[in-house]
C-alpha cells in the first residue's frame, strides 16, 4: 500500500512541477509580468491569446490551424514573445494564474473565444482580433508584420 501512495504521489508531484515548463519548452508562456519583460529585453511584440483551450472549438481550430504551424512557430520565435491566457473548464490552474488572466481580460475588455492583442515591448496596444481567422498562418503573419512597418 506505500508503493501505490508513495507511486501515486510521484506522479501527482511530476505532473505539478512539469507543467508550467510544458508552455515554456513550447515557447509560450503563461507569466504575463515575465512576457512583458522578455519583450522589452528582445524588443519583440507580446501576442497574448485569450483562449478556452480545453472547450472552444474555434480556438482548437485556430491553434490547429495557426499558433502550430511551423510557419507561424518560426516567425513568433524571432518577432514575439506568446502569452497563453488560459480559461479552461477542465484543466487546473493556480489561484494566481486565474485571477492573472481574470485580469487582463477584464483590461482588454475580452468577450469572447479567441481573442488576440497584440502589445508593442512597451505595453501599447496594436492590434486586436476577436475569433477564429480564417486566413491561415501566411495572412495572420502578414498582418503581424504590417504592425512593425507602421
Amino acid at each position: 500500500m506505500k508503493t501505490y501512495r508513495f507511486f501515486l504521489f510521484a506522479v501527482a508531484a511530476s505532473v505539478l512541477v512539469s507543467g508550467p515548463f510544458a508552455s515554456a519548452e513550447s515557447g509560450w508562456l503563461t507569466d504575463y509580468k515575465k512576457a512583458q519583460q522578455e519583450a522589452k529585453a528582445g524588443n519583440k511584440f507580446l501576442l497574448l491569446d485569450f483562449t478556452g483551450s480545453d472547450w472552444c472549438g474555434w480556438c482548437k481550430k485556430f491553434d490547429k490551424e495557426v499558433l502550430l504551424q511551423p510557419e507561424f512557430k518560426d516567425f513568433a520565435r524571432d518577432n514575439l514573445v506568446v502569452v497563453e491566457l488560459d480559461f479552461p473548464r477542465g484543466k487546473q490552474q493556480t489561484p494566481e494564474l486565474k485571477k492573472q488572466n481574470r485580469d487582463l481580460a477584464l483590461q482588454y475588455e475580452i468577450v469572447g473565444f479567441p481573442t488576440i492583442v497584440i502589445l508593442s515591448a512597451d505595453g501599447q496596444k496594436l492590434w486586436r482580433y476577436d475569433g477564429y481567422f480564417p486566413d491561415g498562418p501566411t495572412a495572420f503573419i502578414a498582418q503581424l508584420q504590417k504592425l512593425r512597418k507602421g
